[in-house]
């Protein structure tokens, strides 16, 4: 057995991978996907392991980590400007670059962490934003056919935090995505409540692209929605649950007892996860179970300690949903992904 995947993993959990290996050179996947297709089992792809949960007793087949680097820019005309990006880049360095070459799309997603080779697996959001928003396509690599493919943003299945990639685990490893962005001094329109307070502008404004990018990061920071580099928060895998799709009586439950309801880009009413956690008795900085606790500025987040396992974590989320049912009928879905179970 090789590595553990504690050493690849923002919650610093996981056992021994069998074999680990590094992508850094696109040109190079043929000759390192061939071998491993040959073995007859779909490899695990970790990028930056900002969202996987991986098992005490490690994984036993192949675990590909994804560092290929590098972002390329071609103008398409009429502002419109065409953004390749490798799937190992930090998403956080391609919303950056962005900002600094002046491309709006993704300004929103400034501060969330993981690669830009997850983002569309998840269709990460944030702030009104999402990946999908300006994605056009996707280059990645069809396990059942074992080869390379090019899927268009309709072939992708995006809907709230989800895709196809994410429906079908195992099918498809993301090599790289294009984006179409647009050359302006402005941020795209504020669609979000909270960040419109924050940049004290109305919603539809269009406020600096720069200035945009910055209250976003800042926002994230004050309410405990980026990755610390130490302390007790540094270990963890952000929001650990699904804000949950309810039914119209399940909406004026929520809704009498003062609880926050919010239609998504789906057009389905979502609680917020959090808030059910914290009506259920839970807090920030809470003990949930041996090493596992609410992170100490927001309850939607855990966090590992010294004496924290990977079952124990596990353990911990289905007892949070479980008291979230019985309280409100309301289910739960964990984000983390398993290796073995799911795919990311």
């Amino acid at each position: 057995m090789g590595e553990l995947l504690a050493d690849h993993t923002t919650l610093r959990l996981g056992g021994p991978v069998h074999r680990l290996l590094t992508h850094t050179d696109p040109a190079t996947w043929p000759d390192l996907a061939r071998p491993v297709a040959g073995e007859g089992t779909v490899p695990f792809v970790l990028g930056g392991g900002s969202n996987t949960l991986a098992d005490d007793t490690g994984y036993p087949g192949t675990v590909i980590r994804m560092a290929t680097r590098g972002v390329t820019v071609r103008p398409l005309g009429d502002d419109l400007v065409e953004v390749v990006a490798q799937a190992g880049e930090p998403l956080s360095a391609l919303v950056a670059f962005a900002v600094d070459q002046g491309l709006s799309g993704i300004e929103y997603l400034g501060g969330i962490p993981g690669t830009t080779g997850a983002a569309p697996v998840q269709n990460t959001g944030a702030y009104g934003q999402q990946i999908s928003d300006n994605l056009t396509r996707v280059t990645a690599y069809d396990w059942h056919f074992n080869r390379i493919v090019e899927l268009r943003r309709a072939d992708c299945g995006f809907g709230y935090r989800a895709s196809a990639f994410k429906s079908q685990p195992g099918r498809w490893t993301i090599l790289d995505l294009t984006l179409c962005l647009t050359r302006s001094a402005s941020a795209t329109p504020v669609t979000y409540r909270h960040l419109a307070d924050a940049l004290t502008v109305c919603l539809g404004a269009r406020p600096p692209l720069a200035e945009a990018a910055q209250a976003v990061i800042t926002d994230r920071e004050r309410r405990g929605l980026t990755l610390p580099g130490s302390g007790p928060d540094a270990r963890q895998a952000g929001s650990v649950f699904l804000n949950p799709v309810i039914t119209h009586a399940q909406e004026a439950a929520v809704r009498c007892a003062g609880g926050p309801v919010h239609r998504d880009q789906s057009g389905l009413q979502r609680a917020s996860a959090g808030w059910l956690l914290e009506q259920c008795g839970r807090r920030p900085g809470s003990r949930i179970g041996p090493g596992v606790y609410c992170s100490t500025t927001r309850t939607l987040t855990l966090t590992t300690r010294d004496g924290a396992t990977a079952t124990a974590f596990a353990s911990a989320l289905r007892q949070l949903a479980a008291d979230v049912f019985a309280a409100y009928g309301i289910r739960l879905h964990p984000e983390p992904v398993r290796p073995g179970l799911a795919k990311g």
